[in-house]
């Protein structure tokens, strides 16, 4: 398997592929299930934002100071291997992955299992439209809005025993849908997971849509999952199954090379990749002659800190 270096310029930064516009409409239920108002689609969203609109009410609380990329940006240079691994080979091939219906399992140590359609399962959660950075391992980062709810609010909903330790998240592993899968560049389905205190901090997020449409499939349709201050593998896409576990799950990247990725992978500019110094990111569209900037602890969330309060972090990284 070949690796890009981070600094590296691609034809698909330079001129990015047009993004596949047809999508399914999906989870019909979210509009107006507790929402107050359509989130408007603003200036920045350039590029025709395709899909439903979402009914969600923007939470300044959770507005990243940055200007926010555009549509085009976010949807055609993406990192979702089920889909090929070039960055712009999901907007090109994700056509083939149907968002609707769709079902989410829930199991392990939690009071309310079982296979969920996932209207059924996100109804009673309002929609909220929340501003985040997403900075990856291969050093670039974006500004996306999000919109979604809080994980929290599901996972209070379904209700883990005291033996939950820990949230596994598994993407959906149907190679028809997904020609990326099948390759053996991963060991499929795609597993991540976090600690339950992570999964419980509030800016731990599940996103149905963007920019206040429902996902487009190639970011991850039709539920993903949003950890603002971990690298951005830990944010599993096009979720199937949540699994409440006493131990560590077995996480993908974790699994297939633990030199280069660690289960915690919160942002961290004092411990270098292997490869590629980690102090400071490119931010995707400004140009492959764009200033790089300055890489902050956790992303810039450092309200997380406390949860790793004596966790040496480059040991545990």
């Amino acid at each position: 398997m070949r690796y890009r270096r981070a600094d590296e310029p691609k034809g698909s930064e330079i001129t990015p592929e047009s993004v596949w516009t047809a999508r399914r409409s999906v989870v019909k239920s979210l509009l107006g299930a507790g929402a107050i108002g359509a989130v408007a689609t603003p200036g920045w969203a350039a590029g025709s934002p395709t899909g439903r609109i979402l009914e969600a009410k923007h939470n300044p609380a959770y507005g990243a100071e940055d200007t926010p990329n555009t549509w085009d940006d976010v949807t055609t240079y993406n990192n979702f291997y089920e889909f090929g691994t070039d960055k712009s080979d999901p907007a090109r091939n994700a056509g083939s992955l149907r968002p609707a219906p769709w079902s989410v399992t829930i199991a392990g140590e939690v009071q309310q299992r079982g296979t969920f359609a996932l209207e059924d399962l996100l109804k009673p959660h309002p929609l909220e439209e929340r501003i985040y950075r997403l900075r990856c391992v291969e050093a670039w980062s974006m500004v996306i809005p999000w919109v979604g709810f809080p994980l929290a609010d599901l996972i209070k909903r379904l209700q883990p025993t005291s033996k939950a330790k820990f949230v596994a998240f598994t993407t959906l592993k149907d190679p028809v849908q997904m020609p990326g899968q099948r390759g053996g560049v991963l060991d499929w389905p795609y597993v991540e997971g976090l600690r339950m205190d992570e999964a419980m901090h509030p800016l731990a997020f599940m996103a149905v849509g963007l920019y206040g449409r429902v996902l487009p499939n190639q970011s991850g349709a039709p539920l993903r999952l949003v950890v603002p201050w971990k690298y951005g593998f830990k944010s599993a896409k096009s979720i199937v199954r949540i699994d409440f576990l006493e131990r560590p799950p077995t996480t993908t990247w974790a699994a297939s090379n633990p030199r280069e990725y660690g289960f915690f992978a919160n942002v961290n500019p004092a411990v270098d990749h292997p490869r590629w110094s980690q102090k400071t990111e490119r931010r995707i569209g400004g140009g492959v002659f764009a200033p790089r900037i300055q890489t902050r602890p956790f992303n810039g969330y450092t309200e997380v800190a406390s949860l790793y309060s004596g966790l040496d972090l480059s040991r545990w990284f």
